[in-house]
């Protein structure tokens, strides 16, 4: 299975966003990809809640989710949209963060709410609280296809090692990390993560992600780090994006999986231990 990430630099525009979106699906598609990829927020990236109220819609009314499925059924190819900002009915007006695993029919086969909140101060001049816009979810997702089992996450869910233990566990064999980690901790912690995640649980991890700086019509722009990796279940690391938008292509085999997993048990070795 060829598999092709996306590398965006969204804007808080989804009109905008879309067209970019679709041509580097196309491009994808053309090179032979049967599974492809877009980063965490592809429709808007945007910490201005009212902007979002002005710009977002429900996941049914959601013009970015309409596109991509009748692209993926137009092109037949799987596609995991990393995820997508969407209005819920939630009473206190907070988002959805929310993953699609699309098939080759467009028709969607899983859901995943990013589950883990990124509150967190950076630095003195760098501040995020997700929680103040977007509602967590609390279900843990894996989806079953012809080329292997996949469990989503998104973004900071990254840092929470028990989530993709869980997947495992549960058979996933190829887990998907769309992201928009910010150049800061990405420089510092984003290949280690993604490295030590694949080598963990014998896993292939898929991380497409949001890169550059990202032009906004309200509230202050922000940068995400780039850098989008395929690794392989023995941690090396297939293919990086860099730090331009683009298309980042790897070849997948579900044998790498079976010998990693093989070479180190560590999946049946886990044991429940008491403590404090």
């Amino acid at each position: 299975m060829k598999c092709g990430l996306l590398q965006l630099s969204v804007t808080d525009d989804p009109e905008t966003n879309l067209p970019v979106t679709r041509s580097l699906l196309r491009e994808a598609a053309a090179t032979g990809a049967g599974l492809v990829l877009t980063p965490e927020v592809t429709n808007c990236l945007s910490s201005d809640r009212a902007h979002q109220n002005a710009v977002l819609r429900h996941e049914e009314d959601d013009p970015t989710l309409a596109a991509l499925r009748a692209d993926a059924d137009a092109l037949g190819i799987w596609l995991l949209i990393g995820s997508l900002a969407l209005k819920t009915d939630d009473p206190d007006g907070r988002f959805a963060n929310r993953s699609f695993l699309l098939g080759p029919d467009g028709a969607i086969v899983a859901r995943y709410d990013k589950i883990h909140m990124f509150d967190v101060e950076v630095s003195e001049t760098e501040r995020y609280r997700e929680s103040a816009g977007y509602r967590p979810g609390t279900q843990a997702v894996v989806a079953d296809t012809p080329f292997a089992r996949i469990g989503l996450t998104v973004c900071y869910d990254l840092r929470f090692p028990y989530l993709y233990r869980q997947l495992a566990k549960a058979g996933a064999e190829v887990l998907t990390v769309p992201s928009a980690f910010n150049d800061t901790t990405g420089a510092a912690h984003w290949e280690i993560l993604l490295r030590a995640r694949a080598i963990e649980n014998g896993a292939y991890v898929l991380a497409p992600a949001q890169t550059g700086t990202h032009a906004a019509h309200a509230g202050r722009p922000r940068r995400s780090y780039g850098h989008s990796m395929i690794v392989s279940p023995w941690g090396e690391v297939l293919a990086d994006g860099g730090i331009e938008p683009g298309l980042v292509l790897a070849d997948l085999s579900l044998d790498e999986v079976s010998h990693a997993r093989a070479r180190i048990p560590s999946l049946s070795h886990d044991r429940s231990i008491g403590g404090p």
